[in-house]
């Protein structure tokens, strides 16, 4: 079903139109919103979608703060909130009943999208993607997002395209939710998980090796390692090992493969690293390692910058379609900073988009233009063009 996103008049914020028209190729085809009653929706997928990626680029402090302003802006009531203006209880209703499927969608069309156009760093190395779980500060009536006693916790587990630097894949769980299970879920055929070290498992070594799962996984320095074979490297490098190895004791959890690990130092601290990669030198994978550190700088820059902190709704549901909302307005700034800047999203760009768009709305509102006959025709041009 086709999504009108693009209200009369849009054009007249460039910036704006600019950074979401990539929306409408990637929500055109989206499951429809339909309601539970014979009622028609009070707030439909377009809207819940406008008002979302509306929050996250205006870094509201709060849902009743971005409720204000839909309800009072002018910009905002026109633009962006429901033709009937919106309620309360109608606006966290819908995040905590409807649209999940919808933004999934959008979501995952939008990293396709996004894909095709962001440059490729490392080819070289594969395609890599680095996988980790991260912890949401939950408030003591979100039941379900259990944790530790009178301390509760979300848990969010991405997979980071390292090649082209946006999030590929995102599941949610309890804080407690365990994190291994999620690596199959995000890996796509042919890509390499770069994982840290709460996801050595020796069973699963093995399994994603029968499975044609590739992996790079840092384990803990204690291992026990039995040597197969020892494997040539560069002398003078960081590198003090490379060999074909089992891990752990025999006879009680050692793994039934062979795998390669890498060790190598940086000052006096020592990394070693299983990997399942023997067509790279071991400094390739080392280097692979160390690419895990842009998952942490992404989970830090969308904490911060996203919202994700401040929670609009406290049911499940509601909550991982505002992660996803946040998700997919950290791919419209990636695309848009790649087209307009061939650069990667930073806080610099954000604030002078965001001072950019507060600026051609203020315009707007101080002198509102006449309306071309041909605007009505917005959304059917840039929905065929993204077709």
């Amino acid at each position: 079903m086709p999504y009108t996103l693009f209200p009369k008049k849009y054009g007249r914020v460039p910036s704006l139109k600019s950074i979401i028209s990539p929306l409408v190729g990637a929500s055109h085809d989206a499951p429809e919103l339909i309601s539970g009653s014979n009622r028609s929706l009070k707030i439909t997928f377009e809207d819940q979608l406008n008002i979302l990626v509306y929050f996250h680029l205006k870094n509201f402090q709060s849902g009743r703060h971005l409720l204000q302003d839909l309800q009072q802006n002018e910009f905002a009531k026109e633009f962006i909130a429901p033709s009937g203006g919106i309620g309360k209880s109608t606006f966290f209703d819908s995040l905590r009943e409807r649209g999940l499927e919808q933004f999934l969608h959008v979501f995952q069309k939008l990293y396709k999208q996004a894909s095709k156009q962001m440059p490729k760093e490392f080819s070289e190395l594969g395609d890599l993607v680095a996988i980790d779980g991260s912890l949401i500060d939950s408030v003591l009536s979100m039941t379900w997002a259990n944790y530790c006693k009178g301390n509760n916790k979300a848990k969010v587990h991405v997979g980071f395209n390292i090649n082209h630097s946006i999030p590929q894949k995102i599941f949610l769980t309890e804080g407690t939710g365990a994190e291994r299970p999620f690596v199959q879920q995000i890996l796509e055929p042919g890509q390499t998980g770069v994982m840290d070290r709460g996801y050595q498992s020796f069973e699963l070594f093995d399994q994603w090796q029968e499975q044609g799962i590739h992996f790079v996984c840092r384990i803990k320095s204690n291992t026990k390692k039995t040597c197969i074979k020892e494997l040539p490297f560069e002398t003078g490098s960081n590198i003090f090992y490379d060999a074909i190895v089992r891990l752990g004791h025999e006879g009680v959890n050692q793994t039934e493969k062979e795998l390669r690990l890498v060790g190598y130092r940086i000052g006096d601290k020592k990394y070693w690293i299983a990997t399942d990669r023997f067509d790279l030198s071991a400094e390739q994978i080392a280097l692979i390692y160390k690419l895990r550190w842009n998952v942490e700088s992404f989970f830090a820059w969308w904490k911060r910058h996203m919202r994700v902190y401040h929670l609009i709704s406290r049911s499940q549901h509601g909550l991982m379609i505002q992660i996803l909302s946040g998700l997919i307005t950290y791919l419209l700034l990636a695309i848009y900073c790649n087209n307009e800047f061939g650069e990667k999203v930073n806080i610099k760009r954000v604030r002078e988009i965001q001072i950019k768009i507060e600026n051609e709305i203020r315009q707007l509102l101080l002198d509102p233009p006449e309306l071309d006959s041909n605007e009505d025709l917005l959304t059917t041009v840039i929905l065929q063009a993204n077709s």
